[in-house]
């Protein structure tokens, strides 16, 4: 189909880079307990304060010994060191002491044997296999050393950090401000789910998308409603979202051939660029500033807001949030289960079905690509990403994918 493709819109790729050379970052900081700062961008660099980990322990269940200075025979069990009850004494030649994971080694030990591989007979081992030094032992400072970056100003703290700053024993961290997110959908025909329809309206869903894909970016939720195609209305909605918010996304309102309301009011009151992007669904998007705010008009199809939330909006908050480097959306290369039509000069975002088929992952296209048809983002698992050069996609072929779950 034709019809909704323009050779002068933009490539995918141009607007990104445009959009992220054009983004202020927050810059104000607060310092948060470690378990609040998930989700949060560091603004400044975490040194470790110690080794991690800070002695030398064992790796296994087992007993610890020379190995530099075993010939062979029995070793005497001289005692057991426990996690947290080091054994104190020396362990000499011909000696061993039983240890658990993550004791101390102890003085005058080199190397753990693992007790699956000892014969306990008469408070003595035996072994056939003879360990190397070093076998079975963590090293002090193995994963960390002392005064070593750990995190520098700009990484996004997941789950897996907390746990590692809570290691070096960080009870609080110094973390940028939550960026603040204002949107409104705007149209006539839209209304506020809990009402009744009357003939000619649509319930609202853009907005229901909006907030969850926000919350799972942890920052400040601001839901102005919907706001009618009316220019003082689109004007104060605009003005107030811009005092409220550091970001302002809209659904609606941006398409060739819609009321040219927003685009008047945007003119009037920031700097914005209109664009057709190279891509389907999701063609028309606005970026630019309202006062100091940064704007995102989004198209009004459902599917669309969700397509270019995800390949723009997402990005430029993280870079907004804070983050340094953001990293893209994985790309992921499988077999295609089923021909897909397309054409040439464009990027495109089918929604897909990615699974197992007799061991190996293939992906299958929804039925329905219309960008109007919500229920294939809740049907599907995955975008089938085609580049703009990619033509027809025929049975067998090899494509790209990139997952719904896991991007945040």
């Amino acid at each position: 189909c034709l019809d909704d493709y323009d050779p002068h819109s933009m490539p995918v790729e141009t607007a990104k880079a445009f959009i992220k050379d054009y983004l202020t970052p927050v810059n104000t900081t607060e310092r948060l307990n470690i378990r609040a700062s998930l989700g949060r961008v560091l603004a400044a660099d975490i040194v470790s304060p110690l080794n991690v980990p800070a002695f030398n322990n064992s790796a296994m269940d087992g007993f610890a010994f020379s190995a530099a200075q075993y010939f062979g025979g029995a070793l005497k069990i001289v005692g057991t060191a426990f996690a947290g009850k080091p054994f104190i004494g020396n362990v000499g030649t011909g000696e061993c002491v039983r240890i658990m994971t993550g004791a101390v080694l102890p003085v005058g030990c080199d190397a753990v044997v693992v007790q699956e591989r000892v014969t306990v007979n008469d408070n003595a081992i035996t072994f056939s296999d003879s360990p190397k030094t070093g076998a079975n032992v963590r090293y002090a400072g193995d994963d960390l050393k002392a005064n070593q970056v750990v995190f520098k100003a700009g990484h996004l703290v997941k789950p897996a950090d907390l746990g590692l700053l809570a290691s070096l024993g960080f009870a609080e961290v110094l973390v940028y401000r939550q960026l603040k997110v204002a949107f409104f959908s705007t149209g006539d025909e839209l209304i506020s789910v809990g009402k009744p329809l009357l003939e000619g309206q649509i319930y609202d869903s853009n907005r229901y998308t909006l907030y969850g894909m926000l919350a799972r970016m942890n920052v400040e939720i601001i839901d102005m409603g919907v706001v009618r195609d009316d220019p003082v209305a689109l004007e104060n909605a605009l003005i107030e979202a811009s005092n409220k918010a550091d970001v302002i996304l809209t659904s609606g309102g941006v398409s060739v051939g819609e009321a040219d309301y927003m685009k008047m009011l945007l003119e009037k009151l920031g700097e914005v660029l209109f664009w057709k992007i190279a891509m389907k669904p999701g063609r028309p998007l606005a970026f630019g500033r309202v006062g100091n705010a940064h704007y995102f008009g989004l198209p009004g199809n459902p599917v669309a807001v969700m397509v270019t939330f995800y390949q723009f909006v997402r990005e430029a908050m993280l870079v907004l949030m804070g983050q340094t480097e953001p990293k893209a959306l994985p790309l992921l290369k499988v077999m295609c289960a089923a021909p897909i039509k397309k054409m040439a000069g464009r990027t495109e975002f089918q929604r897909g079905i990615l699974h197992l088929e007799n061991g190996d992952w293939v992906v299958k296209p929804i039925g329905n690509q219309s960008s109007g048809v919500l229920s294939s983002m809740s049907e599907a698992n995955c975008f089938i990403v085609l580049a703009t050069d990619v033509g027809n996609i025929e049975a067998g072929a090899e494509v790209q994918v990139q997952l719904f779950e896991g991007v945040i």
